[in-house]
């Protein structure tokens, strides 16, 4: 063979490899993932550590939705992958898992849970414009951090300031003192809006008393509450420093009606059965109620109970909600371009187990609060309620 055959034959089949080249598939830019047949969707929760069992609970309520969404088609006609790793509660851990996720492609993010994680993790999202939802990160500023983040539950200041008018209001109450975790953002984020709300509906606050994280001795506080006597007691804690609190008021005394926030739902289940009576007049704001007949609700509910073999709780119902709210959104979106998800989150009306979520301009959540009692050792629905 000639020089000028040889060099015709090897033109020849470098070009026959350059279409074959072209015809492999490529990265699926309405998926993000070199796999078209999927939707990458990312999840932070701190699965051990302090504050696990409330990553567990979102994120066990995530897989449920996920399964479910999966069954009946997926997405856009295709597959939900969720990939998600535990932070255990760290900061440090959270971005470096973010970071992990957005490497393997994913489009979407839920999570983080609480907020301190969530808002750094926020901030990364942030520059990437990565369509981020939290369930349960009820800091205020979260939000603020990109147009691209957005958060299901109630903000703290909300929270604060709707109690503050129960209070007021239902309860007619005319003075208050406040017991907090004063190194919890969640804790002294209501606190905070409780006790400016409160003077500012013409309440008097006898006391503002707060604790160190990880305490669980609280006499010292509780018995300069009850030597003022008020009327009500806010205490915005998480469920478990709840019922070692309750327990030790019962003991005092102390006859004030008890106030909280979402942190609560869940103290059923850990508090000591003898001081369950504790809790009889004791009054907090939630996000969904578990006496709801809605068929979704109850759906839900058994399937997590024969799932998990334990009780949804709040932060489950937020984590199932979160994750349709978000492919919702997507399918609205008809693409997994980042913009186009962010502007269909914006433009979310979603009937939830929470009840109908619409996004005001911050990004938080519309819709009114169940306040919610306790009836021997079951949750007790008072009523719906909103400052409007």
């Amino acid at each position: 063979m000639n020089k000028k055959r040889l060099f015709a034959l090897v033109s020849a089949l470098l070009m026959i490899i350059g279409v074959l080249a072209g015809c492999q598939p490529k990265e699926d830019s309405s998926t993000g993932s070199k796999d078209s047949d999927v939707i990458k969707i990312g999840g932070l929760a701190p699965l051990t550590g302090d504050v696990a069992q409330y990553g567990e609970a979102v994120n066990n309520a995530v897989l449920i939705a996920v399964d479910e969404i999966n069954q009946k088609g997926g997405i856009l006609g295709k597959k939900i992958e969720y990939k998600y790793y535990d932070e255990k509660g760290d900061v440090t851990e959270a971005v470096n898992a973010y970071y992990k996720l957005v490497e393997e492609g994913i489009v979407a993010l839920v999570g983080d849970v609480t907020s301190k994680p969530t808002k750094a993790v926020a901030q990364k999202a942030a520059e990437d414009n990565m369509p981020m939802i939290t369930a349960s990160a009820t800091e205020e500023s979260i939000t603020q951090a990109g147009k691209n983040v957005f958060r299901t539950c109630f903000i703290d200041p909300y929270q604060g300031k709707l109690m503050a008018s129960y209070a007021k209001n239902k309860l007619n109450a005319k003075t208050a003192a406040i017991l907090y975790n004063i190194d919890d953002t969640y804790s002294k984020g209501i606190a905070d809006a409780f006790e400016a709300a409160a003077k500012e509906l013409g309440m008097t606050v006898t006391n503002t008393e707060g604790y160190a994280d990880k305490s669980t001795d609280f006499n010292s506080q509780l018995t300069k509450i009850k030597t003022s006597n008020p009327d009500v007691l806010m205490i915005p804690v998480y469920y478990n420093d709840l019922a070692l609190i309750v327990a030790q008021a019962k003991a005092l005394g102390i006859k004030a009606k008890l106030l909280g926030g979402d942190g609560w739902d869940g103290v059923l289940e850990v508090i000591d059965k003898s001081n369950v009576d504790a809790l009889a007049n004791a009054y907090f704001c939630s996000q969904y109620s578990a006496t709801d007949p809605n068929p979704k609700v109850q759906e839900f509910l058994k399937k997590y109970k024969e799932k998990y073999n334990k009780d949804a709780n709040m932060f489950a119902v937020l984590g199932y909600d979160s994750m349709y709210i978000l492919a919702d959104a997507i399918s609205r979106a008809g693409s997994t371009d980042s913009d186009k998800i962010i502007e269909a989150l914006k433009n979310t009306n979603y009937e939830g187990l929470t009840g109908t979520t619409t996004f005001d301009e911050n990004r938080n959540p519309v819709r009114q609060a169940i306040i919610t009692s306790f009836e021997g050792n079951s949750y007790k629905v008072i009523e719906s309620y909103s400052m409007d």
